[in-house]
Parts: structure tokens; sequence; C-alpha cells
């Protein structure tokens, strides 16, 4: 399948320069269909007896084993999430942190990562990093580590600016347990989460994926406690709640994913273009050059490229969304837009969104 036969598969193109899966990925008409034929199996037959429990466990296996293959794992190394946050919440649990633990973060983070973090009680050293050029922001990472040094956690590519934080470095230098945020590398690049001891990530974005889904990778599950177990957490359990937990990262899979949800998300993990990863990249360079006088995103990075605006961005964002063209301001005090660019992302939508802009 070509990139252009894939982009006619969602319908939403048809009406908007859609640049914004950094937030939510555009819905492809397999994967409402996906979930509209389960919501009306339901309907007609219940959601009870052997035959749905099997299609929901099949369907849970289906999609672990895509995800793990999308991220580069074993299917073992896959748990089940809601969202990133959800994964992040989960492993800062596991790791058992004391107070006098610290995780060196950066201060380019999702409150996703950062909440999980502040729940801990571990002391939390902030590397500032944002705005520096990826092949600085590794020695002023290190600089943070001391003997009391336990995680480093921080994103696989910044959110805000769009560059990418070095997390493999970060592991090979040091050996240190790394958490990885991969909200916006998971879909949108190539990638091998066995370089990472945690990879966090959510499905909605740029895997195109339904709402409250996601994936986390626990490289060594037997190291990880499982600290908020669900009943998918156990294969066998005593009256006392004293439980065996399951093989693998199964264990840590946190709820009952809804079964329409999960039949969207195996339709919209098959929708795979050759050459995607490429592709996304080549229009991500041809945005930041587009917007080279503004540019905030270092050269080669990811998928998200962030730039100045005149005035406020917010109502920038307001605008351009009236004329059809979606994109997101990034919070703070600074004036800056972040464009997400994809495998389907075309020359015209960034024509347009060029001329909209002020």
């Amino acid at each position: 399948m070509t990139w252009e036969e894939a982009r006619a598969e969602f319908p939403l193109f048809e009406r908007y320069a859609y640049l914004n899966a950094g937030t939510n990925g555009p819905i492809a008409r397999a994967t409402a269909e996906a979930m509209a034929e389960q919501e009306r199996r339901d309907l007609e037959r219940g959601r009870g007896g052997a035959a749905y429990f099997e299609r929901a466990l099949e369907l849970r296996d289906e999609v672990r084993a895509k995800l793990a293959a999308a991220v580069g794992v074993p299917p073992e190394l896959m748990s089940l999430a809601t969202s990133t946050t959800n994964g992040c919440n989960i492993v800062l649990a596991g790791l058992e942190l004391e107070p006098e633990d610290e995780v060196i973060t950066t201060d380019g983070e999702h409150f996703g990562l950062l909440g999980a973090l502040a729940a801990s009680p571990a002391q939390v050293r902030v590397a500032a990093v944002r705005e520096l050029a990826p092949e600085e922001s590794l020695e002023v990472l290190l600089r943070e580590v001391t003997p009391r040094t336990r995680l480093f956690a921080l994103s696989h590519v910044c959110w805000m600016t769009g560059n990418r934080f070095p997390a493999e470095q970060l592991k090979r230098s040091t050996g240190l347990p790394v958490l990885v945020d991969g909200a916006q590398s998971a879909g949108a690049l190539e990638l091998d989460a066995t370089a990472f001891d945690f990879f966090a990530f959510s499905c909605q974005k740029w895997l195109c994926g339904p709402d409250a889904t996601g994936g986390l990778v626990v490289l060594d599950p037997e190291a990880l406690a499982v600290a908020a177990p669900s009943y998918l957490s156990q294969q066998a359990y005593e009256p006392t709640g004293a439980f065996t937990p399951r093989e693998g990262a199964a264990r840590f899979d946190s709820n009952w994913t809804p079964v329409p949800s999960l039949a969207g998300l195996s339709a919209a993990l098959e929708l795979k273009p050759e050459g995607r990863f490429e592709r996304a990249l080549e229009m991500a360079a041809r945005c930041r050059e587009l917007v080279a006088e503004r540019v905030i995103t270092a050269p080669e990075q990811a998928t998200l490229v962030t730039f100045r605006v005149e005035g406020d961005s917010a109502e920038v964002v307001t605008k351009l969304y009236e004329a059809g063209i979606v994109v997101r301001n990034v919070p703070g005090d600074e004036p800056w837009i972040r464009v997400s660019c994809g495998w389907w992302t075309s020359d015209e939508d960034l024509a347009r969104l060029v001329s909209a802009l002020p």
C-alpha cells in the first residue's frame, strides 16, 4: 500500500490539514468500522458467554503482539496500558524507590511523567536541556548523576520542542535504568525499545488508535514489583489476596480494555504503508524548512516541529483551526506552535499552514 492509498483511508483529510497527531492521531475508516462492528455484536449478542470472552482474550493477545512489533520488542515484554501516564505510574510505583533515592529528568517533560515522579518518594533532579541542541544535552544530564541516582526518566522526543533526548546514550554511558516516555516516538519513528528498561506510550497518537489505549515495555518483568495489580495481573490467587503473577509483562496489564477498543486498535495497527517512517521524517524536515526563520526544533530530530509566532499562540491556533488547519500551541510563556508531521502529511497540508500563518 502506498502512502497516498493509505491516506485515502482517513476521511478527516478531505476537510482538514490535520497536523496534530502529537495530541490525537487521525482515525481511519477501518478503525471506526471495527469498533462499530464490535459494538453492534455486543448489542445483539451481549457481553457474556464463552465466545465473547474467548474473542476478548484473543484480541488482547493479537494487540499485544502487534504493539510489540510496532516498537521492536518480543510480545512477552509488552503490557497493555491505557496511556503513557498509566505506564509511567506503573513503573514508578513498582520500583519501590526510597526518599534517599534520586531520579533525573528534564525540564521538557509532560505531566504524564512528572506527576508519577512527584508521587514517588524519591528526590527529583531536573536537567535544563529543553532548548539545548541535542548533542549538548547528554553532558548536562550526566552532570546530574550522583551516587544516589537510581533512574533516568525522560522523553524520547520532547513534546514541547520536538528535539530528541539522549535516552539511548544515557543507558550506554551509565548502565542506570531508563524509563522513557515514548508518547511522541511510538508509531512515529522506527524503534527498538529493548534499548530501554521501560518504555511507556499511548496508542491514540501516532498509532492512530482509539482513546485510552497504550502500551508499556518492561525489559525485565521479574525485577519490577506489581504495585497496582488488576485481575489480569495474576494466574492464581489465594483467599488472602496473595497471588502468582502472570508470566512476562502481562502481569502489569492495568485493566480490562473495552473489546471495541481492542478491535479498533488491531485494525489501526494494520495500516502500515511502506516507507512510512522515512516519509514522516521527510515531511518534518520540509516543514522545518518552510518555517526556518521561526523554528525552535533542531535539524534531523523526529516528527514534531515547533516554531515561534507573533502574538498569542493560542489565538493563532484558533484562527488556523477556523481555516481548516489543526495544530496546537505549547503551554508556557513562549509563543510557540507545534506541528505534527506524519507519513500522511502532504505538501498541500504544509502549504496551507504556511500561507495561513500571521
